[in-house]
């Protein structure tokens, strides 16, 4: 019995040694801590180690002080062991540090390089290697090959011990093939074609050419992007009830290819049906705002243009002073006659004003290049519209992947914060391209551009377009927010050098041009400019009187002022881009020089998707003028059509042209140029029935056009008075990794005697 006694006592003594003097807990009562001691570090210093466990000698501490101290030093995930020892008012720190990283290599890598690895590592050389940091070092390689398409992929971990702790860390990787995305199927689609659809999602299949062919694999934030295209899609043209039952990804059995299946229900397609206003507000009236709604019935339902009606209500209701109205739509569905009825009422808001804008995420940008796309401030009233609005300017701006606006309570009950929330994405892009014509022989392109230089949402972009006989290079620079308004301002500097190129001559022009842009509402924007240039004709061959006399006046200085409006109505439509383009440009030349003239262009274009958007129609006229009131213009000042101007003929191939004698042989062919243009372009642009993979479409074409007028001539200048030319021909359109490519194949139904032809040219494609 006795004995039973002691050894409980024993016991019980011993449990209480280990638990109030071992790390948990190493004493129950108070003691007076006169120094620290430390044991077992090479890395850090004692006074690290002191720092982290928080103590401070001469002063009392409880064991809960001190179990507190004790997780602190655990907690920075340094060390593999910490053992706390008390010894009289000493107190003993004992670590055991994790191995120190000698050198990080890899094994089996070719997709990406080892300096591209690294940089995606938590773990670096010259610091500790910890469990935690390499399990999530081996998570994110493994997802760098899963987002390239690697699903195969396999990356383990090697350590090999060195002495004085240190490591040799080894990433073993078996990189396995790419694993595209084979086909992307529709189910449930009546309306529009599983090749039309395809078109809308930013995922792309991969098919018989993939190597040279734009295609994807398989990345879940793509496909939450395609659901959001796909739904803005369907809605945009009338489709209000539509929605995404659900996307089913499938591998193949040989584990090479993706299959994406999207389940859609369309519903039906509404219109818009009656629009009327209603009040809530005693203080508005509707009538004051009946001439404000532009939504007219019978037009396809588009949520962008209930949106944009409210916006201009309430923009409306702000300036009049009513800060806290809100315009809340209010939709009624008629099924029968397949119509939405909308009633937009006036109601008051709750009173709140914003407490503050947090900003987030944004590593390169600087945070006023967001902050600048709220139109509201600190202390602003609470407007739930311009904060998406805002949004809607961020997603713009093209600089992140992915952006996120929300709000929430503030510090009191009427006050909200704004948190905006951001992913950076890559936003400098360097292009290789070429083109060809029959007449200009081959030409390369090469250009560098940043959109977010050095974090500020600044432009700046270098081009070199060089040709057979021309060289061109360019300067620019763009802040779309100068002064911190919607004010933007730029800068071009461009030197463009040809030989020969329409004529036996040479031209060098060098130009300096700043400028401002501003909005002048929602659709319409003006840019207002000031160009300085110096101009020289020089090597004159065997060419005629006129671009000789011209060739004599020797460098040119002008300095102009000059404008150009511009009207889009495709601008703010999320869904078909059919609408028109109505631009005014006139540059005014006279302050300074011997020179004075007035050079107008004017341009209206118009688009329309039509059989389910598989067939685009495009119109395009385009007229210029210019005007010479003191002096004389130049063949370097005056119109040229060149192919993206009127297709079938050479730059030079049309207009006015002096040949002696009437005879225009090789030797003197000089095009002069007019100083007047017109020139309409219809086109019809159509699938091919490739797989839509291929990114091929075509297209045919037919152009009218006419340059004519000099106020200098002679006798032996042709065409003076202007003739119309007509060509057609046929496209061929191709998206390739380089870029979209335009085939054109030409055929002159009318032309002059002495006119140039092309009928065949490859550029860049650009689209009305």
């Amino acid at each position: 019995m006795f004995m039973a006694k002691f050894l409980s006592i024993f016991l019980i003594g011993f449990f209480c040694h280990i638990f109030l003097f071992e790390p948990a807990s190493l004493s129950a009562s108070t003691f007076r801590l006169s120094s620290i001691i430390v044991n077992g570090n090479n890395r850090l210093s004692d006074e690290a180690i002191v720092n982290y466990a928080r103590l401070n000698p001469m002063a009392d501490l409880s064991s809960e002080e001190l179990n507190t101290a004790y997780k602190q030093i655990v907690d920075t995930g340094l060390f593999k062991n910490v053992i706390f020892k008390k010894d009289g008012q000493k107190l003993i720190i004992t670590v055991e540090e994790y191995p120190t990283v000698n050198e990080i290599s890899f094994e089996g890598n070719k997709k990406f390089t080892d300096e591209k690895l690294a940089s995606f590592l938590k773990t670096k050389s010259n610091f500790a290697l910890t469990p935690i940091s390499l399990e999530k070092d081996l998570v994110y390689l493994q997802a760098v090959y899963k987002n390239s398409g690697r699903y195969a992929a396999r990356v383990q971990s090697k350590v090999i011990n060195l002495s004085n702790n240190r490591v040799n860390l080894i990433f073993e990787i078996y990189e396995g093939s790419v694993v595209e995305i084979e086909k992307i199927n529709f189910v449930g689609n009546r309306e529009f074609s599983d090749r039309r659809l395809r078109r809308v999602l930013n995922t792309k299949q991969a098919g018989l050419l993939r190597k040279i062919i734009l295609r994807d694999t398989l990345i879940e934030e793509k496909i939450s992007l395609d659901k959001r295209l796909l739904v803005d899609f369907y809605r945009s043209r009338g489709f209000a009830d539509f929605k995404i039952n659900d996307v089913n990804a499938e591998i193949s059995e040989e584990k090479d290819g993706f299959f994406i299946t999207y389940n859609i229900t369309e519903g039906p397609k509404f219109v818009f049906g009656e629009v009327k206003l209603s009040s809530n507000v005693k203080e508005v009236s509707v009538s004051t705002f009946k001439n404000s709604i532009k939504i007219k019935s019978g037009d396809t339902y588009s949520p962008s243009i209930v949106q944009f009606a409210v916006t201009e209500l309430e923009d409306e209701l702000q300036t009049r002073g009513f800060e806290f109205v809100r315009v809340r739509p209010l939709i009624k569905r008629n099924l029968e006659s397949l119509t939405l009825d909308f009633d937009l009422i006036f109601e008051k808001g709750d009173r709140l004003f914003i407490e503050r804008i947090d900003i987030s995420g944004n590593i390169a940008t600087l945070d006023r290049v967001l902050r600048r796309q709220f139109f509201i401030v600190e202390g602003d009233p609470f407007n739930p519209r311009e904060i998406r609005a805002a949004a809607d300017r961020i997603r713009a701006l093209g600089l992140f992947s992915d952006t996120s606006v929300t709000t929430s309570s503030g510090s009191t009950n009427s006050q909200v914060i704004i948190d905006a929330k951001v992913v950076e994405q890559p936003t400098g892009s360097l292009t290789f391209g070429a083109g060809y014509s029959s007449q200009a022989g081959l030409g390369v392109l090469a250009e560098y551009g940043e959109r977010n230089f050095l974090g500020r949402g600044q432009s700046l972009s270098f081009t070199i377009n060089t040709g057979k006989d021309d060289q061109l290079y360019e300067l620019s620079f763009y802040e779309p927010m100068f002064l911190r308004n919607d004010l933007g301002f730029g800068l071009n500097l461009s030197v463009k050098d040809t030989k020969q190129q329409n004529a036996l001559y040479d031209t060098e022009n060098l130009q300096f041009q700043p400028f401002v842009v501003y909005p002048l509402g929602e659709r319409s924007k003006i840019k207002i400019d000031y160009s300085i240039s110096q101009t020289d004709l020089s090597n004159p061959g065997d060419v005629g009187s006129i671009i000789t006399n011209e060739v004599n006046e020797g460098e040119v200085i002008s300095s102009s002022v000059g404008y150009v409006f511009s009207h889009d109505t495709r601008l703010y439509k999320s869904g078909s881009d059919n609408g028109i383009i109505f631009k005014l440009g006139q540059q005014f030349t006279g302050l300074g020089g011997d020179k004075t003239a007035m050079k107008t262009t004017i341009k209206v274009a118009a688009q329309r998707n039509t059989f389910k958007e598989d067939l685009k129609l495009t119109a395009e006229l385009e007229t210029g003028l210019l005007t010479y009131t003191t002096g004389n213009s130049r063949v370097i000042d005056r119109f040229f059509l060149n192919s993206r101007k009127m297709r079938g003929f050479d730059a030079g191939g049309i207009g006015p042209r002096e040949c002696s004698n009437k005879q225009c042989g090789i030797s003197n062919n000089d095009a002069l140029g007019g100083e007047n243009f017109a020139v309409a372009r219809f086109e019809a642009e159509f699938p091919l029935g490739l797989p839509d993979e291929y990114g091929m479409s075509g297209g045919l074409f037919y152009d009218i056009g006419n340059l004519w007028s000099l106020k200098k001539v002679n006798n032996n200048v042709l065409y003076e008075d202007g003739s119309w030319r007509h060509a057609i021909g046929a496209s061929l359109f191709w998206k390739t990794p380089i870029g979209p490519l335009r085939f054109n194949f030409s055929d002159v139904l009318k032309k002059e005697q002495y006119d140039m032809e092309e009928s065949f040219d490859l550029t860049i494609s650009t689209r009305f």
